[in-house]
C-alpha cells in the first residue's frame, strides 16, 4: 500500500472528512487532498502532524511498517 492508499484508508478509520484533517493540520482541504490523489507528498513537519492527528507512528504512515504502533 503506497503513503496516499494509507492515508486516506487511516482518515476514513478515524472518521475524518478530508476538511477536518486540513483543518487540523492548518492547510487547505485542496492541498490534503493532493497528498490523497499521490499528486504531491507531505513535508516531513505535515507528516509529523498527520501521523499526531491520525494516531499512528511516521514510520506506519508512510509504509515502513506493516502494522500500528
Amino acid at each position: 500500500m503506497d503513503f496516499s492508499e494509507r492515508l486516506k484508508e487511516l482518515r476514513k478509520k478515524a472518521s475524518f472528512t478530508q476538511v477536518e484533517v486540513a483543518e487540523k493540520l492548518g492547510i487547505s482541504q485542496p492541498a490534503y487532498a493532493s497528498w490523497e490523489r499521490g499528486v504531491k507528498k507531505p513535508t516531513q513537519e505535515n507528516l509529523v502532524k498527520i501521523a499526531q492527528v491520525l494516531n499512528v507512528s511516521v514510520d506506519y504512515l508512510v509504509g515502513n511498517l506493516d502494522e500500528e504502533s
